[in-house]
């Protein structure tokens, strides 16, 4: 069991995510070359600072919010190709630990995507907090993993004639966030 690791600065109480001034992005190779990147429109969260200041993390994304700007490959996205998104429609994550890595953290927890739940580690920066804009203080954190779609059951295969794939298997997933402090 990994220490609590308190984050300086950070109150206790609920800090809600702001999706207004947030963005749960990603990139994926694409034809092995070039890389494809999209995010999710819809999402949730909070963060809870426990009196000690140890905080935990709670989200909640919109599997058919996915946006790449290109309406083809977003409908493909959401398809049983891909995300299945009639029967898979949320993908989530809870925190189970964060520790410290050097000026950084690592928050560990359970990523479910597509039906299948995994440990995942994100690298987290946190940027500080702000007193805000009269609606109380906020707080801004960049997070980042690699996932392989693989290990959450999205298997499609579309190899090329040359060698490789249309789609690689290593997703990065790049969360900026920034979250309020509840009353």
């Amino acid at each position: 069991m990994t220490a609590a690791v308190a984050i300086p600065s950070l109150e206790a109480g609920t800090w809600t995510i702001d999706p207004v001034h947030s963005t749960v992005g990603f990139t994926v190779r694409h034809l092995v070359v070039s890389k494809v990147r999209g995010r999710f429109q819809d999402f949730s969260g909070a963060i809870t600072v426990a009196e000690d200041g140890t905080p935990s993390v709670n989200a909640e994304i919109d599997v058919a919010s996915i946006t790449t700007d290109n309406a083809q490959r977003d409908g493909h996205l959401k398809t049983a190709d891909f995300f299945e998104v009639e029967k898979f429609p949320k993908a989530t994550f809870v925190s189970k630990s964060v520790r410290q890595d050097g000026s950084d953290y690592v928050l560990t927890g359970d990523f479910t995507l597509h039906g299948v739940t995994n440990e995942v580690e994100l690298k987290l920066e946190f940027n500080g907090v702000n007193a805000g804009m009269g609606n109380g203080p906020v707080a801004g954190f960049e997070a980042t993993t690699t996932i392989n779609r693989r290990d959450f059951g999205i298997s499609i295969d579309m190899p090329l004639e040359g060698g490789g794939a249309v789609v690689g298997d290593k997703i990065n997933l790049l969360l900026e966030i920034e979250a309020g402090r509840q009353a």
